[in-house]
């Protein structure tokens, strides 16, 4: 019997009603807090837990639309971040949007940006208002605001957008995690009223961001603060960014127990698939990671048993291909020696190939997570999987 917990997001009623947002929990497990869940939005059904394969700059690398479609994906990120410095918002606007842009008509997630300016700008420069960043391209030099980083996502008309929000690093000192969070809060409320001024016409949901560090009451305060926005999902930042892994466990449990029951929880930037299940375990329903398309392009591939290095001697002859219970594009019609071959003669299709492979593995890993979810099996589901990459975190992380 299958398990029927609803939420539906609408616009008020002396709006005018273009959208809808609803998130449905049709299965818990009965041991911890996965759950198989469905996100319907105007673009179509987003089957949860999911992962998002990563657009950075519009486009999936080295994979077509078509062929993501293929390999599973549902829904794809994109980097407000990175857009907005080229080709521009403006620019994806007069041709029609994002999903126009790039060929991909399934919903889309745009991320704010924050992450990018703090992590990869030479320089930036934090005020209440927002924060001055030089860009990595030309070195100009551009200043997000709350506002502003709401009507970039606004041009790009995507599906799911989030607000601008700080992402510390893991060691920072109290009084800034502090500062840090109130920060992140007070831009939260701003991107929610301009939000909701610039409603009008659009079909897109905003979720709230958890910040807070690595101090187990200041998530808390951010997640108990970001719920009183009453938004129709959650996302949970500034974790995985170099901290050890059980802090990160740690801190994801804190803000999911807080979180709503009957909202999407996307926690951002993780990872692996011993990161899934841990997270899913949680009660999260949403991923992203550049990971399997960089390991992809560094020859690791991801396999039920584990990481496979196809650049490694032993596979020069080697007829099978990379995986004998995959039925990807790859497998099905390439051997492992072709693929070590293409990697060392430096071939764009060894990365396409091996992009496919490794996109087609995340896609089916969650695909069967949710049936053994669905099926009452995810215990046993969950055992096998540490017996599997418990080994291989270190590996699978390093590419």
């Amino acid at each position: 019997m299958w398990m029927v917990i609803s939420f539906v997001a609408q616009r008020p009623a002396c709006r005018i009603l273009l959208d809808m947002f609803q998130f449905t929990i049709l299965k818990k497990d009965a041991d911890c807090s996965a759950r198989r869940g469905r996100i319907v939005i105007s673009r179509g059904a987003i089957e949860t837990p999911v992962f998002m394969p990563v657009g950075t700059q519009g486009t999936v690398k080295a994979v077509s639309p078509e062929e993501l479609l293929d390999i599973g994906a549902q829904i794809i990120l994109c980097n407000t971040f990175h857009l907005y410095l080229r080709p521009g918002d403006d620019v994806i606007a007069r041709i029609g949007g994002i999903h126009r842009f790039m060929h991909w008509e399934r919903p889309i997630l745009t991320d704010s940006g924050g992450f990018q300016v703090f992590s990869l700008s030479e320089l930036n420069r934090v005020t209440p208002d927002g924060v001055e960043f030089k860009s990595p391209i030309d070195g100009s030099i551009h200043f997000f605001t709350p506002e502003k980083v709401i009507g970039i996502q606004r041009n790009l008309g995507s599906d799911i957008i989030m607000p601008l929000d700080e992402c510390p690093p893991p060691d920072v000192s109290r009084e800034y995690a502090v500062k840090s969070t109130d920060l992140t809060l007070s831009w939260l409320g701003r991107a929610v009223e301009e939000f909701r001024r610039t409603e009008a016409g659009q079909e897109q949901v905003l979720f709230g961001i958890v910040q807070g560090g690595f101090y187990e009451d200041l998530r808390r305060e951010s997640a108990g603060r970001t719920i009183a926005f009453n938004l129709p999902g959650y996302s949970i930042g500034g974790l995985s960014v170099g901290e050890e892994k059980s802090k990160t466990y740690e801190m994801l449990e804190v803000s999911c127990c807080i979180l709503p029951e009957d909202r999407p929880r996307y926690l951002m930037g993780v990872g692996t698939p011993l990161d899934f299940l841990l997270a899913v375990e949680r009660g999260v329903d949403m991923f992203d990671c550049v990971l399997p398309t960089r390991n992809a392009r560094n020859g690791a591939l991801l396999t039920r048993e584990g990481v496979l290095k196809i650049r490694n001697a032993e596979f020069r002859d080697d007829p099978r291909p990379v995986s004998e219970t995959c039925a990807c594009y790859t497998c099905r019609h390439f051997s492992r020696a072709y693929l070590r071959h293409l990697y060392y003669s430096k071939e764009i299709l060894g990365s396409r190939l091996n992009t496919i492979h490794n996109l087609y593995f995340m896609c089916d890993f969650m695909s069967r997570l949710r049936l053994a979810i669905e099926e009452g099996r995810f215990a046993y589901f969950a055992r096998d999987v540490r017996s599997r990459w418990l080994c291989n975190e270190a590996e699978v992380s390093e590419g």
